[in-house]
This record gives C-alpha cells, structure tokens and sequence, in this order.
C-alpha cells in the first residue's frame, strides 16, 4: 500500500492538506469523498517523509514533556492535529519537530493517533502504542497520557539507578587495568635496566614482575586484537536467542548484581503490567507486550508462558508461582489483587516498594564496592611497587 500527499477543500471551502494510504489513487479520491473532501491534488509520495537510522534522537526528558503537553491539551479539547501542530512548532530537536510533523500529516490524513505513532518505533514502543490505543477507544487519551509520563518518569529513575550501580566497578576497573598496563609497559623497564646495571640476583617477586613486563612487552598487539575479537565474538553470541538466554541467566546468579537485577525485574513488570491493566489493556495482551519489555531473555519465556497459561483460563498467580522468577511475597500480593479485583492497585504499591528496594540496594552496594574496589587495585598495584623496590632495600641492607 503506498502513501500519497492531498489538497482538497470542504463543502465550506476551507483548504485541508494531509496523506493517506491506499492502493492506487482512484482509491484516495473515494477516500477522501467519503470524508467530504473534494480533492484538488493528488501525488504519490515515494519514499518515506522520515527515515531513522540510528537511534530515536529523542530523549526521555523530551518524551515526557511531549506528553504531558499534550495530554493537557487534549484535556482542553483541542483536537488531535492542532495539538501535535502546536508542539511541534515549538520543538527545538529537529528530529523529534520532524516526526511530530509525520504523525500529524498521518492523523490529518484519516490514521489514528496510535496508528501514527507506530511508525516511529524507536521514539513510541509497543507499550506507548498500545495504551494510546486503549485510550483512543475509550475516549481516555488524556488519563493515559498522563499515566504514561509518569510511567516514563519512574523507568527513567529506575534505569538511573542501574546505571549507577554499575557505573563505579566498571569505571575502578578501567582504571586499574590502564594503571597496571602503563606500570608493567613502561614503568617495569626503566626499573629492569637499573636493576642490571647494579648486577646481583634478584627476588622472585620481582623477577616474577619483571617476566609479565617482557610478556606484556611482545605480545601488546596480539593482546589487543584478542580482547577486540573477544568482545566481537561476544556481542555475536549474545544476539543469538540461545547465547542470550544463558548470559542473562548467568546475570540474575551474579552475587550481589543478581539480586539487584530480580529486584529491578520486579519493579518493571509491576509498575509496566499495572499501568496497561489500569489502563484497559487486555491481562494477555498486556502479559505479551510486559514480557518483551522485561530486558532478561529468562524472565521474558517465563511470562510468555505464563501468558499462555493465563490464555488458557488460568489465574496469573499460579503459573507465576511455578516460574519461580519473582519472590513469593510479591505473588501473593498479585493473587490478593487477584481476588480482590484491584489487581492494577496492587501492582502499583508493590511497584512503588521495590522502586525504593532498587534505591537502597544500590546505595549498600555502592558502599560495599568503593572499598572492596580500593582494597583490589591498591593491592595489585602495591604489590607491583614492593617487587620494584624490593632489590633497592636488599643492597641498602647489604651496604648497612
């Protein structure tokens, strides 16, 4: 099906411009009619208005003020094109002016709202699309609008809070290894020629020291390229479905990290699953779109499957509780919500509980790593400066 750009007028005369999908352009001109529009011109559009390539170029922070605007505006009773025509028109990213203009031809043009946003999938996912869908048809738009930023909000605190936990270890170990490469690449030989020029028999510390230099010495560029091809080797594993599944399985097992990483799967499935059931999303529905936005490959199979028990007639709770994915306070918690018919209420409070889990668990783990951290590379690196200075104090005893 191509998209084609119109002008035509209303019965008032009024000038409308838009674009419209359809199969050939006998089949727009009875579009449009039925729209009571007499079409002035018609010309195909060959190639897509907009092409994203590399990234959304839209931040968070961007999105969020987006839809509340919007959703205020709705609010108002301003209609859908005016309403993205004016935020558009005060747009300073570029990309994000440029995909607001999109959407708004297509909604001028006869798509709905959801329909327009679907294709910019790297700015609007399955689940933005989706609850907008749900408040098209139930006239809601500017409660899910809204339920949506603050969805956004807490996912963008939530991924802070990873980030940060992982930030420190990563960032003391880079730092290490380009510490330890610079001491035994260049430090170590300056100390070597010293040491020979002094003569006599060296410690084995240091002769020890002195071999991973040499070694270091004539294998820097083999080194360098298996560290490259590792990490490529890597990265083509973990995009295969099986190579996925075992690393992030190996993950939720990592001490420490493990258990953060359940915590903040719990946090995102509930506070994601009660936004969609509170919104008027199907459970199965809701169950599908919830598992691919869960970022572990095990906890996505496992709440597919549990989708499918649920297709079948069976209560969440149970298939969750045979999963063995989630901590049983949190199941029974959903079991309660369950019965009690509140189930999107419960997934919130239990949500809002493990957002601050998240929060003081990655506080104890940044204090635990800082010294454990220090206490490594000050290790390593102490251990390298007493192999060097070891042969130093051996001749001033000798000399005393």
């Amino acid at each position: 099906m191509a998209t084609w750009q119109w002008e035509g007028r209303t019965p008032s005369g009024e000038l409308k411009t838009g674009v419209i999908e359809a199969e050939n352009e006998r089949e727009v001109h009875l579009k449009l009619k039925q729209r009571q529009i007499n079409p002035e011109k018609v010309r195909k559009q060959l190639k897509p208005k907009l092409k994203l390539e590399f990234g959304s170029g839209v931040s968070r922070q961007e999105l969020v003020v987006f839809v509340r605007q919007f959703a205020t505006m709705i609010d108002a009773g301003l209609p859908l094109v005016q309403c993205l025509e004016l935020i558009a028109s005060q747009q300073e990213n570029k990309r994000f002016q440029a995909i607001l203009n999109d959407i708004k031809d297509h909604v001028a043009g006869g798509a709905t709202f959801a329909q327009a946003l679907e294709r910019h999938p790297k700015v609007f996912d399955t689940l933005f699309v989706n609850l907008v869908a749900a408040g098209e048809v139930g006239g809601i738009l500017d409660t899910i609008l809204n339920r949506l930023a603050a969805y956004i909000e807490n996912n963008a605190k939530l991924a802070r809070q990873v980030k940060s936990a992982m930030a420190y270890p990563i960032g003391i170990s880079a730092v290490a290894g380009i510490v330890i490469f610079v001491l035994l690449r260049f430090v170590i030989p300056s100390f070597e020629k010293m040491f020979t020029n002094m003569g006599g028999d060296l410690p084995g510390l240091t002769k020890v020291v002195i071999g991973m230099s040499h070694w270091l010495a004539t294998n820097t560029a083999p080194v360098l390229i298996g560290l490259a091809l590792f990490f490529f080797a890597f990265k083509k594993v973990i995009n295969t479905e099986k190579g996925r599944l075992i690393f992030d399985g190996f993950l939720l097992k990592l001490p420490l990290f493990g258990a953060l990483l359940k915590k903040v799967a719990v946090a995102r499935f509930t506070r994601t699953m009660g936004t969609m059931l509170a919104s008027g999303v199907p459970i199965v529905e809701a169950l599908n779109i919830v598992s691919k936005a869960s970022g572990n490959k095990v906890i996505e199979l496992a709440l597919l499957d549990v989708r499918e028990k649920v297709s079948q007639g069976s209560r969440m709770a149970d298939p969750l509780i045979k999963a063995e994915i989630f901590p049983n306070m949190v199941v029974q918690m959903i079991a309660v919500g369950e019965q009690t018919g509140a189930m999107d209420v419960m997934l919130g409070k239990i949500a809002d509980f493990y957002d601050d889990e998240v929060e003081a668990s990655v506080d104890g783990l940044t204090s635990l790593m800082e010294p454990m951290m220090m206490v490594i590379l000050g290790g390593i690196v102490g251990t390298i400066l007493v192999a060097m200075y070891l042969p130093i104090f051996t001749i001033a005893g000798a000399v005393g």
